[in-house]
């Protein structure tokens, strides 16, 4: 099973950066986590979100957040609209569930032709 996270949304933050105080390079980013196996794909309800600094490339923890960093997060939080959750059924899954569909109907007709 493949777990991976892929960015729903990117913002770029016009605050002062906590570690080196550059107004440039502040990026806030959602991820929402994806799943893959053999049988089907899906996007989950899961979702995480990141503040990087790509001008002193540090990730900023909640712990090291101003005051402003937190509201305008709070506001991105409240304007991000994530992916449905969704499942997609591959088509390995499709060929299983006729395979045993079939298995199923001819156990049953098998069943009641033999009592006639």
């Amino acid at each position: 099973m493949s777990e991976k996270f892929i960015t729903i949304k990117e913002v770029t933050l016009n605050n002062n950066c906590p570690e080196c105080f550059s107004k440039d390079g502040l990026r806030l980013t959602f991820k929402q986590k994806f799943l893959e196996t053999k049988f089907y794909k899906s996007i989950t309800k899961e979702i995480s979100h990141s503040i990087t600094c790509e001008t002193c490339n540090t990730t900023i923890y909640p712990v090291r957040w101003t005051d402003d960093i937190e509201r305008v997060f709070e506001y991105q939080k409240k304007a991000f609209v994530p992916k449905k959750a969704s499942t997609y059924l591959k088509k390995l899954s499709w060929i299983v569930i006729i395979f045993i569909a079939i298995v199923i109907t001819a156990t049953v007709f098998t069943m009641l032709y033999t009592k006639l």
